[in-house]
């Protein structure tokens, strides 16, 4: 591969970018608004000595953490790092719609900083890149076998290279009113999208108050989607990277969500952003969402009693399997220019090992890709460092890696599914049938049609295989 993109694959890139800033505008909007209290349950902090001598300068560019609190510790936690291994440090946090853009920009110039985090998969900028093979393997070497979703988040089979390194993610469960489903008679909130359809639509028609799964172009209404797709035994790709979306299972799929739009939502969702659904439930416009736990900490910090009324359930069940997208995940990748790879890679390890202090510095919104790191996360998910009632609250993501898969599944995220993702193809699938512009059956057969375009453009690039 060539050490630069060329003018047609960065513009191919760019394109992606721009659409990645799009359909991440509302994650730059889940803010946690005033931070819970310090529960002053920090874990220690461990030092990793670099395996050869540092020196000279790392530059970091990474986005805006949704808690604030994360950002604040990190800017500490790498200025210590810097100081004790000998290297001038600096990091640029910037909003994450702008990561992408940035991230082209630096590449087509070739000069720009060292690391660069994003929180979607990054795989569109393999051929300019280092491989961070050499990482994973000693990631796996000191702390055991990486997580598959992490995996398929940041590895093309087909090139055999890790584009990216993936040391955390995080999981993207179904978000629901408690005091709005006890009325449907499920306090519990819905375990199946059997259950959301007919609860949703008892509680509109008993309150007026709609569901919240987005049909517009946005990352929630893609995460949603996948979820929804996958639980009707349909996907974009099949495991050997062939597409498979045209199908039966694809057609019940956009079936239902034709139904559960004209039984229990407004035409308001055709236009949300992705800050729209977090914004609904916390107002009480909205009975369940599919987001992670940004939505419940912004409301810790602004209205307790909603807030504490805000519940989680996991990945829905539906005919064939019962499976969400995971909400964010880290992609930190070196790019061929950087100055000091070697300085990069180390803080990754040093990074990584740190793990505890990510997670609880993120108020549990960060988990570990190589979950050996934080033993102790599973007695934060129990009793919440951070106040929640009940203390146990996020006790169900204990399980979220059984119930989560990455944008591609069941094969990796290539570089055709991030395409397929920041072109939002599922989410327009999903609308016009919903709102009648065209069949199930016809709206599939269009989405198919644009799918297969783009993969065939990724494998002639050699990127894609199937």
């Amino acid at each position: 591969m060539s050490e630069r993109l060329s003018r047609r694959g960065f513009l191919s890139s760019t394109v992606l970018a721009a659409g990645a800033s799009g359909l991440l505008a509302g994650c730059a909007s889940e803010t946690s608004g005033p931070q819970a209290k310090d529960s002053g349950k920090a874990p220690k902090e461990v030092f990793t000595s670099p395996a050869k001598k540092l020196g000279g300068s790392l530059s970091i560019l990474m986005w805006s953490h949704f808690v604030p609190r994360h950002d604040k510790w990190f800017d500490g936690f790498l200025a210590d790092w810097g100081r004790k291994v000998g290297v001038d440090v600096r990091v640029d946090h910037i909003n994450t719609v702008d990561v992408p853009r940035r991230a082209a920009s630096e590449i087509q110039a070739g000069r720009g900083h060292d690391l660069i985090q994003h929180i979607a998969p990054f795989s569109q900028y393999e051929p300019s890149v280092l491989d961070m093979t050499d990482l994973v393997q000693e990631a796996n070497r000191r702390w055991g076998k990486q997580l598959e979703l992490c995996r398929k988040s940041s590895y093309n089979p087909n090139t055999r290279r890790f584009y990216a390194y993936c040391p955390g993610w995080s999981p993207d469960p179904g978000d629901y009113r408690k005091s709005m489903w006890r009325q449907a008679g499920m306090p519990n909130g819905p375990g199946s999208w059997d259950d959301l359809v007919r609860g949703a639509a008892e509680i509109k028609r008993r309150t007026g108050v709609p569901c919240g799964i987005g049909l517009s172009p946005e990352t929630d209404s893609n995460m949603a989607a996948r979820a929804l797709l996958w639980s009707f035994g349909g996907s974009v790709q099949d495991q050997h990277e062939k597409v498979v979306l045209e199908s039966d299972a694809t057609v019940a799929a956009v079936e239902y969500m034709a139904r559960l739009f004209r039984e229990a939502e407004t035409s308001e969702v055709f236009s949300w952003t992705p800050a729209s659904n977090n914004q609904a439930l916390i107002a009480g416009k909205s009975s369940y969402i599919v987001n992670s736990i940004s939505a419940w900490r912004t409301a810790m910090g602004t209205n307790r009693r909603i807030g504490d009324d805000i519940f989680f359930v996991p990945a829905l069940r539906g005919p064939k399997a019962a499976l969400a997208a995971q909400h964010v995940i880290q992609q930190w990748i070196v790019p061929k220019h950087a100055g000091n790879p070697d300085a990069a890679k180390e803080f990754l390890l040093h990074y990584t090992a740190n793990f505890p202090s990510v997670s609880y510095h993120s108020e549990l919104y960060d988990l570990p890709g190589w979950p050996a790191i934080v033993p102790q996360l599973n007695g934060w998910l129990d009793d919440d460092p951070w106040g929640a009632k009940p203390a146990d609250k996020l006790a169900l993501l204990k399980t979220a890696t059984s119930w989560s898969a990455n944008i591609g599944y069941p094969g990796p995220s290539n570089p055709a599914i991030g395409e397929v993702f920041n072109t939002n193809v599922l989410p327009t699938m999903f609308g016009r049938a919903a709102r009648g512009q065209a069949s199930p059956r016809q709206a599939v057969a269009e989405a198919a049609d644009r799918v297969d375009a783009i993969f065939k453009n990724w494998r002639a690039r050699g990127l894609v295989g199937g």
